[in-house]
């Protein structure tokens, strides 16, 4: 029970990664809520994990919908602990290809929404003494790659904002961080379709053989939003099986 007493918001908790987070936390004892736009995944994912996890469906892109899942997430379990911002978005393409729109749709919700999600937060965290904040980046938060140049840049802007908000706020023992993930096997991995050759191709690229699972990424979130990770804040984790070895 490492995340005994403790309250978190987990957005993309649907599915993936988010839900694998949500539902670690769970099991360390905290109370999770989980946001997203599709509450065909969202009310399954809550039922699934049980009744210490709450659906809240939005679009947390929308400064309405960030207001209304904290006020939802204080009145429901009394406080704010932890935050973790997992949704995003990866639409593929070039700087000449990519349009202004796509653009735009990517840094509102990969970098815009949590900053505002973490902006809300603060007060609560502040107010109980302490807090944890988790983003999720990408190796691509600090390496290149072919046809993600929105995504990439949005994931290094994420990076870049997490060890800002990690000085501005560690003297009020806030901390940090950010995990950055390799391939992980998951609805926006199996999206792109890859066929066997494209599959091994990128398989490669991790030296331990394997593309990751979504529990790969929530043993350490638990870590980082617990009491053992208390002077960590700042730090980018890659967890990729060897990608950024290279």
């Amino acid at each position: 029970m490492r995340l005994a007493g403790k309250i978190a918001i987990i957005t993309g908790g649907g599915s993936g990664i988010g839900k694998a987070i949500a539902a670690a936390f769970v099991r360390e004892g905290a109370k999770a809520v989980i946001c997203g736009r599709d509450h065909r995944k969202l009310e399954p994912a809550a039922a699934e994990i049980g009744p210490d996890c709450l659906p809240l469906i939005g679009d947390i892109a929308n400064d309405s919908v960030v207001k209304e899942i904290i006020s939802a997430t204080v009145q429901r379990f009394g406080g704010i602990h932890i935050l973790v911002n997992n949704a995003g978005v990866l639409l593929p393409g070039t700087a000449e290809s990519l349009t202004d729109e796509q653009w735009e749709q990517t840094f509102n919700l990969n970098v815009r929404a949590a900053w505002q999600l973490s902006r809300a937060v603060l007060p609560h965290m502040r107010a109980a003494g302490s807090g944890s904040i988790i983003n999720i980046g990408s190796v691509l938060s600090f390496l290149g790659a072919r046809n993600r140049v929105a995504y990439a840049a949005s994931k290094g802007a994420l990076l870049a904002m997490t060890r800002a908000m990690a000085l501005d706020h560690a003297a009020e023992h806030i901390r940090v961080n950010c995990i950055c993930p390799g391939i992980v096997e998951t609805e926006l991995v199996a999206s792109f379709n890859l066929d066997e050759a494209a599959r091994r191709q990128r398989i490669a690229m991790h030296p331990m053989g394997r593309f990751g699972e979504p529990k790969d990424i929530a043993g350490l979130a638990v870590f980082l939003a617990g009491d053992e990770s208390a002077w960590i804040t700042g730090a980018a984790y890659p967890v990729d099986g060897g990608y950024s070895a290279f």
